[in-house]
């Protein structure tokens, strides 16, 4: 006779004993179509970070803010790679729909209401050069100034647009966590974790280094 297989309950709730069929059952990764979303956006996310840091080693000043651009770069990378496995290893589309943004830039569609429009803002006046897609992400025209800019005035606006661009971040993690049986996959679970840890850490080290850069050298 097989042994009993204990299930933890979850905090302060108690433990039950399943069976072998529930067991393998619970064992197989589910996702929801938010959850998916959530990876699809994230990449057109990250790539834009990795696209600010080939602007920073052409453009860039301070070797500090260089070194911390390749930190980035090399995590972000990393981690495209991991949300596209994800996906590809459940049959899902690997590119978002981008027509849903480019219509209602900032709209409630991902549960990101006000994040790149102001409340009370009118929708018919947005300026879409100046809309980001999503949290955080530079606008057009923001891209455009940074890639204009050069030496210290280019570190600062990196590192300003940066440190947005990791709070946008931070902000779709916490809007999927808010969702109905989201963020329950194993992996995806690890990653948001991951983010989480990793882009508030860097949120205050750039905030570090761009006040460095803002103050004068006695």
């Amino acid at each position: 006779m097989a042994p009993p297989i204990f299930q933890p309950g979850a905090p302060g709730q108690p433990g039950r004993v399943i069976s072998a069929e529930t067991a393998v059952a619970l064992s197989r990764s589910t996702h929801t179509a938010d959850d998916a979303r959530f990876m699809q956006h994230m990449i057109v996310h990250h790539q834009q970070a990795v696209e600010m840091v080939a602007l920073l080693d052409q453009y860039g000043h301070d070797p500090r803010v260089k070194l911390m651009g390749q930190r980035i770069a090399m995590s972000q990378d990393a981690e495209i790679v991991l949300m596209q496995d994800w996906l590809a290893r459940r049959g899902l589309p690997l590119d978002m729909d981008m027509q849903d943004h480019a219509a209602h830039p900032g709209s409630a569609h991902d549960g990101h209401a006000g994040h790149a429009m102001p409340v009370g803002h009118d929708p018919a006046r947005v300026d879409p050069d100046e809309t980001p897609i999503m949290p955080g992400m530079l606008s057009p025209a923001q891209m455009r100034r940074l890639a204009a800019a050069r030496g210290p005035e280019f570190d600062r606006q990196f590192l300003t647009g940066m440190i947005q661009h990791h709070q946008g971040a931070l902000d779709m993690v916490v809007a999927l966590q808010g969702k109905s049986d989201s963020a329950e996959d194993p992996v995806l679970s690890d990653f948001i974790t991951g983010v989480i840890a990793d882009q508030s850490a860097e949120i205050l080290r750039m905030q570090l280094l761009l006040s460095s850069l803002e103050t004068p050298s006695s």
